[in-house]
């Protein structure tokens, strides 16, 4: 939640979207969705139906369609091996820095929605609101859909570089047998997508095999080795 959440008037109704579940859990009337990323226009989106909804965008995202010539994105992605692209190769840096609105857009939501756009939230106090470019508004209800961070203070490891990031390749930290899946550009663009996880997932592994066939005791020879000794020694005996 950001701290601008605590200007408002404790009786008035507001979540981070992960607290949100559906329109019948929000207060009748105005309600506010702050925040322009995939999560804020899809519960915008939702909301109009039962509520005068303004969205407010602090920065634009390049929109895609979910379907394109009768195809979902995503296969398209995958098709051209878009999501394949590494953090390391060039178009890989430059998508990494880069979000995107899959299947929505802000012309839609205001033409097919009478979703109300607004500009950044700067300011708050009691039930109003005021954004960027000097407007205001009373609202009913506020919606946070601000995205999340990372909170590694419950590790208790040197996993933090010098400028207070996660210290990893591909997954692999530099603490023995610590690994991590699901991050954001861990490797693609799909290391943090459920369908296409599974590529990291493998990788990390046969990581942890390689570990564990380091670790095993070497054995005295080979089976064949073993057998040619014994029959070798019953041969002396007799």
């Amino acid at each position: 939640m950001p701290k601008l959440s605590e200007k408002l008037s404790a009786d008035l109704f507001q979540t981070h979207a992960v607290g949100y579940r559906k329109p019948g859990d929000v207060p009748n009337g105005t309600v506010l969705v702050a925040g322009g990323g995939n999560t804020g226009f899809q519960i915008a989106k939702e909301l109009s139906a039962s509520h005068e909804v303004v969205l407010s965008i602090g920065s634009q995202q390049k929109p895609l369609p979910q379907r394109v010539l009768g195809r979902d994105v995503f296969w398209w992605l995958t098709k051209t091996r878009l999501l394949n692209k590494t953090v390391e190769s060039r178009l890989g840096r430059k998508l990494s820095t880069r979000d995107t609105l899959i299947g929505s857009s802000p012309r839609a939501m205001t033409e097919r929605y009478g979703v109300q756009l607004k500009p950044r939230l700067v300011d708050a106090e009691g039930r109003r609101v005021r954004f960027e470019d000097g407007s205001d508004l009373e609202v009913d209800a506020v919606l946070w859909a601000t995205g999340y961070r990372s909170d590694y203070s419950w590790i208790k490891l040197p996993i933090l570089d010098e400028d207070g990031q996660l210290g990893h390749r591909r997954g692999v930290t530099d603490v023995l047998r610590l690994y991590f899946l699901g991050l954001p550009w861990q490797h693609t663009r799909g290391s943090a997508l459920i369908g296409f996880i599974k590529d990291d997932a493998e990788f990390i592994a046969e990581k942890i095999a390689e570990y564990q066939q380091s670790k095993r005791p070497a054995q005295a020879g080979t089976p064949g080795e073993a057998r040619a000794t014994s029959e070798a020694g019953s041969s002396e005996r007799s």
